[in-house]
């Protein structure tokens, strides 16, 4: 039987490298799933080794890279037996080949043999040309493995190649993207404890110009509001997401509203709010915005130049004032301090009816803007707080979610509806 990958150990990954040319990347997939706390194991078939030295993969493994020749050296135990007991399976590069091989069910070489071993999940990562990857004999390879319960990643649409010929369906998934995916077949099912319920999140900066090419802005990257809302989707909720300009990707299962300045992002959130019951603004929303936008790109003139700026609208604010209106939503809010931080933050959450403020550090190590973590302080109303450890965005963005649906229960409970 499998390790449960629920217990206090790493989770253990197997990673078998196919003979595509993106076996170049697979370094970066084990660099990754170890950054997750992962242990990780490497198969590398005799035709990824045509395009990566085994000295890549195990310096980035931190261990020896399994091959057809390791498999019969001499040893104790049957490598590829040993070597099937991982947590889960993802196959790098994943080439026509070897997912004929797989699918008929081939056991000559060591990727195969293993594979017919495994127990835990398998992720397949094809990479390979449009017109191979359509190919009726590799789709009906495909299906089969899908069959079998083995989960696909891409291909997606892109180019590929050393040059980026060769542009369509068939470019293998990002590192990034792969360690999540294969990680998250690892952890228990999320408690739908958010179905049903309509969550708007704001995320990233806004810009506000000052003629068509120049503009005010901040270096808000909105991973935290993207974290926000993958968390609440993953839960059940029906959500809606304003994001101000950031290269982030669109989320699968989200309403994705894309807004550039303070004035669109107040439009576009008190609209989705109306019927929300859960509202996290963790957008960098400008204060100021030009007084007169000039509809021509301003010359260089010598000197010194002033700038006349106007206050933009309080989204939050406005939102609070609305609250007698909606008893039963749930606002939350971010406050961004370097001194007095609490007293601040429970300040604002009073005057702008908010539920809890989450306090950010800017000038801590590791929670500056773009960072992939945060360290946040939750500040209520009545100056009560909790600190929170430094913690990946996502985990911020559960513990938010966890607190904000602790607040709407009890609304919803009949003693406070007696009340």
């Amino acid at each position: 039987m499998n390790p449960d990958p629920s217990a206090s150990r790493s989770p253990s990954v197997l990673v078998i490298v196919g003979g595509s040319m993106a076996a170049v990347k697979a370094p970066s997939v084990l660099r990754r799933l170890r950054e997750r706390g992962a242990q990780v194991q490497v198969i590398a078939t005799r035709a990824a080794l045509e395009f990566i030295t085994p000295l890549s993969l195990s310096t980035a493994a931190d261990t020896a890279v399994a091959t057809d020749e390791t498999w019969f050296e001499p040893r104790p135990d049957a490598q590829h037996l040993a070597l099937a007991r991982a947590d889960a399976v993802v196959i790098v590069g994943a080439s026509a080949d070897l997912l004929a091989r797989a699918a008929g069910g081939h056991g000559a070489d060591l990727a195969s043999a293993t594979l017919l071993s495994v127990r835990g999940p398998v992720l397949w990562v094809p990479a390979m040309n449009e017109r191979m990857w359509l190919h009726p004999a590799v789709q009906a390879n495909a299906a089969t493995l899908r069959g079998w319960n083995h989960q696909f990643l891409g291909p997606q649409v892109g180019a590929f190649g050393s040059r980026g010929e060769g542009a369509g369906l068939g470019r293998m998934a990002e590192p990034e993207e792969i360690a999540a995916a294969v990680l998250a077949l690892l952890t228990p099912p999320v408690a739908q404890d958010l179905a049903g319920v309509r969550v708007v999140v704001s995320a990233g900066p806004t810009r506000e110009y000052l003629d068509p090419v120049r503009f005010i802005s901040n270096p808000s990257s909105g991973k935290m509001g993207f974290a926000v809302a993958l968390e609440a989707q993953s839960r059940g909720a029906e959500v809606t997401l304003v994001t101000g300009p950031v290269t982030l990707p669109d989320l699968a299962g989200v309403r994705m509203v894309r807004v550039e300045t303070a004035l669109e992002m107040k439009a576009a959130v008190d609209e989705s709010a109306q019927t929300a019951a859960i509202v996290v603004m963790t957008a960098a929303i400008a204060d100021y915005r030009a007084a007169q936008q000039s509809g021509e790109k301003q010359a260089k003139v010598a000197g010194d130049v002033s700038i006349h700026l106007t206050p933009n609208p309080d989204i939050l604010a406005g939102l609070g004032a609305e609250q007698p209106h909606h008893p039963q939503r749930v606002l939350v809010g971010f406050a961004m301090e370097t001194h007095a931080g609490i007293e601040r933050a429970a300040l604002k959450a009073q005057r702008k009816n908010a539920d809890f403020i989450l306090l950010n550090y800017p000038t801590r190590e590791g929670t500056s803007f773009g960072g992939d973590d945060n360290q946040v302080t939750l500040v209520r109303p009545d100056a009560t707080s909790e600190d929170w450890p430094r913690m990946s965005k996502r985990e911020v963005a559960r513990k938010i979610l966890d607190e904000a649906l602790k607040v709407r229960n009890l609304r919803l409970s009949p003693v406070a509806t007696h009340h």
